[in-house]
């Protein structure tokens, strides 16, 4: 409400606002979003506003709503990139913005192709970061220390061996059965999407859950987990995580030194050793071969690092 000396409220000020607030307030109600997770989606769609407002210099209201058009979302999208934001940062506000134009059309029949048609930014690829052989070896033997209990200190080092000599999932690993022991040659794994694939089993896994079995005082039965808990149920993902987090904070090793990492490295130095990218695709059961690609990358980017180093004139 105004009273007679204040300025009259601009109708496309109070049409934006009020759109952003009854989409809050939709998203609050049907999609059942955290307090956190609507504070986002306002700091976005009112950045994208803010920025509407600048670019035109008006307030956007039911007409510039709807004739926002692929150049004005080229410039935001530049615009945000340029402040600094990552590109999962802009693709999550893309994300917030798409969401908001997709409830004016059905709330208040606002289209626009020109946002529903932009794409995000895609993020740079995250490297695997694998450990060096030496730093592998030296885990699974720290992790043998960190439980004064024999037949669990033997238990961890079984999984952790495992998932670095036939390059599990941690997922993979635990979810093996008590049947699958004594390890055969090569183990039918199911991965992601319910895909199998052979891997072989080095002698070392076979050996160190040979030692488990001999020292583990529960008996789940053939279709019970082969890795147990200290009660004699399934073993639980965490506690691996854990007991590698203490390994490598004795070793001095990086955070990333993770069971997930133990694949990496698996992957990472049948690489170095000649493996061929095809067959090491089938070992980690990738759907696709740019996913291992990324693994010469990672072997090229410690080739050069190696030259930066060793080469004369390699620092200049």
């Amino acid at each position: 409400m105004t009273g007679p000396g204040d300025p009259a409220p601009h109708p496309a000020a109070d049409a934006a606002d009020d759109f952003l607030n009854r989409w809050l307030r939709a998203m609050a109600g049907t999609r059942d979003a955290s307090p956190r997770t609507l504070d986002a989606y306002r700091r976005d769609v009112a950045g994208f506003l803010g920025f509407l407002t600048d670019h035109h210099g008006a307030r956007p209201g039911r007409a510039a709503l709807s004739a926002v058009t692929t150049q004005d979302m080229r410039a935001w999208l530049a615009r945000e990139r340029g402040r600094g934001l990552s590109a999962r940062s802009v693709a999550r506000a893309l994300s917030a913005v798409r969401s908001f134009y997709g409830w004016l059309d059905t709330a208040e029949g606002i289209t626009n192709p020109a946002v529903t048609a932009t794409r995000a930014p895609r993020p740079a690829a995250r490297l695997p970061r694998p450990v060096d052989t030496e730093a592998a070896r030296a885990l699974i033997d720290r992790v043998e220390l960190q439980n004064p209990q024999d037949w669990i200190a033997a238990r961890d080092v079984a999984v952790v061996t495992l998932l670095y000599a036939c390059g599990l999932r941690i997922s993979e690993a635990l979810g093996l059965p008590r049947r699958a022991a004594p390890l055969p040659e090569a183990l039918t794994i199911r991965g992601k999407g319910g895909k199998e694939r052979m891997v072989p089993v080095l002698p070392a896994a076979r050996d160190a859950v040979d030692a488990y079995l001999r020292l583990c005082p529960h008996d789940p039965g053939p279709d019970g987990p082969l890795f147990l808990g200290q009660r004699g149920g399934a073993l639980n993902p965490r506690l691996v995580q854990k007991v590698l987090e203490q390994a490598r904070m004795q070793l001095g090793l990086p955070a990333s030194a993770t069971p997930h990492a133990l694949r990496h490295s698996f992957a990472t130095h049948l690489l170095e050793a000649g493996g061929d990218l095809r067959a090491i695709q089938e070992l980690l059961g990738h759907a696709s071969l740019s996913t291992t690609q990324a693994y010469t990358a990672v072997d090229q980017a410690r080739l050069m690092d190696i030259y930066a180093r060793a080469h004369p004139k390699g620092a200049g």
